[in-house]
């Protein structure tokens, strides 16, 4: 009989450290001790802090040990397991712990936990076992739906609910499913876009490698309310790991009768099938996904007709992010207005970050939408790092928004942000101090999107290239007069004139970098950093900034 878990991290960099050492070493441990058949080992991402990577969480006490090695595992099996004494030099920081509470200073002792709606099962289940999904209501909503519902109250639900899309766009999901539903044409695909490549962003990656089924099931879910009988996952092709346990999960629900033919013996068959990208940042854009999985080149299509009428193979085609995927079962199996008691009034629901940059604290977090940024960086980041001065963050990914200290209290939620020309995007929250320069920042960003440019639009090819040009001037203080004025020019030319949302997203980083930092430009021009980091400066590192590596191509 199991009477305990083990769950090691098993995520690309706790692998690279040596978690799949530290598990061989615990698994001979427990075959020496007898306890094989008592304790169960298996693997879960990692969403922590990675300085305990890799780590064990012990279940049912929740204990956690970090950072590992083979013969920390070994030990941990001796002390913890066969000898029953908690091994205290061993135990990871409680920070990292699902559900934590802060109680945050100046707030009138206000205490915030994480809401985990997503992301509940991710460190507590082992992804690899349906059992585990299954026994904290797994396939649950699937079944309900299929046995209790009909496919316009699904949608309706899903409607009711006010889910919008967490890829970045924030578009009604039940208003798109409504759109195929509606569509005669058949047959009717689901596409789950996996092809998380904005930079610092990881959310999706966590998803899929904790929690794959959630995917599958809420997949199953929507085609059954549009009447469609085939899904694809696009997932970027890095993801090795998640494209491993999606697969796996797939065999396993169609071995239980949750996938394919005749579903619960409900008269409903529905199949999924993986597609891995080759590493295009463009066809996170969902027309250049479909071109890339019908076997062509990755660039945009002309819009209309989109792809409710004809996507997938000219057919009728839900496009949603994994994210906004892994909503729908907790919303069929609790309700709307359960849903809608999360978050705000116009954005409801949850929203999972990931928090990077200049704080004592980062990694990956759910919390309910309309949260501000100074409660993300004082309750979950641990507050600014090295004692910082807070300048400025920039919130979506590459393609985000830079934003000012003055909006540290703007509640975070799609509505809002738009309200003041800001963009939630993917949710990656890159968080600057005083050391970082607003130039050298736009630098980088706009090489990425130059880099990533498919050329299919004068705009945004040549557009992108002339800015970063125009940028590496300022940056190595030979800017002009006149360089002020092309920037914000040609940003806007990228903006109104670009053929898809790559180039209208582009120029975003400059245009609110020159609305809250234009001094700091124009000082550039008379050549002077005011951060101290650009090539200009005598001892800066050749203009590269702390922010550099999260930008570069190979961590995008």
């Amino acid at each position: 009989m199991i009477r305990t878990t083990l769950l090691i991290s098993g995520d690309p960099q706790s692998l690279a450290r040596g978690a799949n050492e530290v598990r061989l070493a615990v698994e001979a441990e427990l075959a020496f001790y007898g306890l094989t058949g008592e304790v169960r080992v298996g693997f879960t991402p990692d969403v922590s802090r990675t300085d305990i990577l890799p780590f064990i969480t012990v279940y049912p006490e929740g204990i956690v040990y970090g950072p590992l090695s083979p013969q920390d595992g070994a030990f941990i099996v001796e002390e913890h397991l066969y000898k029953g004494r908690v091994v205290e030099h061993l135990l990871a920081p409680p920070e990292i712990l699902s559900g934590k509470i802060v109680r945050l200073p100046g707030k009138e002792g206000k205490l915030y936990a994480e809401k985990r709606v997503i992301l509940r099962r991710v460190g507590v289940i082992d992804p690899y076992s349906i059992e585990e999904y299954i026994a904290d209501d797994g396939y649950f909503a699937l079944g309900k739906a299929l046995t209790e519902m009909t496919p316009e109250q699904v949608r309706q639900v899903v409607k009711d609910a006010n889910l919008q899309g967490r890829g970045g766009a924030g578009f009604p999901a039940g208003l798109k499913w409504g759109f195929v539903a509606s569509e005669p044409a058949m047959p009717k695909y689901i596409v789950c876009n996996a092809d998380e490549s904005e930079p610092g962003t990881f959310k999706d990656r966590t998803i899929l490698e904790g929690d794959p089924h959630a995917v599958l099931e809420a997949m199953a879910i929507a085609g059954y309310a549009v009447g469609a009988h085939e899904g694809w996952i696009y997932i970027r092709g890095e993801y090795a790991l998640s494209k491993e346990r999606l697969e796996r999960a797939i065999q396993q629900a169609e071995e239980m009768g949750l996938l394919g033919d005749n579903i619960l013996d409900s008269g409903f068959s529905f199949r999924i099938h993986v597609h891995a990208g080759a590493g295009a940042y463009v066809c996170g854009e969902e027309t250049a996904l479909l071109e890339s999985m019908e076997g062509r080149r990755g660039i945009p299509r002309i819009r209309p007709p989109y792809p409710t009428v004809a996507g997938f193979r000219g057919k009728p085609t839900v496009v949603n992010n994994v994210e906004t995927l892994a909503n729908v079962p907790p919303i069929l199996l609790h309700g709307a207005n359960w849903y809608k008691g999360i978050g705000t009034e116009r954005c409801p629901g949850t929203k999972v970050y990931t928090i990077m940059g200049d704080v004592a604290l980062t990694g990956l977090i759910e919390v309910p939408m309309g949260i501000t940024l100074r409660e993300v960086i004082e309750a979950y980041g641990g507050g600014m790092k090295d004692g910082k001065t807070f300048k400025c963050a920039q919130t979506g990914g590459a393609s985000g928004s830079i934003i000012p200290p003055s909006m540290l209290d703007t509640p975070m939620d799609f509505a809002t942000m738009r309200q003041y020309n800001a963009a939630l995007g993917s949710g990656a929250l890159l968080i600057c101090g005083q050391d970082t320069c607003v130039v050298d920042l736009a630098y980088v960003l706009m090489r990425f999107f130059q880099t990533e440019s498919c050329g299919k639009c004068t705009p945004c090819r040549v557009g992108t290239q002339r800015i970063v040009e125009t940028l590496e001037r300022l940056r190595s203080g030979q800017g002009m007069v006149d360089d002020l004025q092309r920037l914000e020019e040609t940003a806007r030319d990228i903006l109104s004139a670009s053929f898809c949302g790559l180039g209208q997203a582009a120029p975003v980083p400059i245009l609110t970098a020159l609305e809250h930092f234009r001094a700091e430009v124009e000082a550039h021009i008379q050549g002077t950093c005011p951060a101290g980091v650009c090539a200009m400066n005598a001892g800066a590192e050749a203009a590269v900034s702390v922010n550099h590596n999260y930008f570069v191509k190979t961590a995008s």
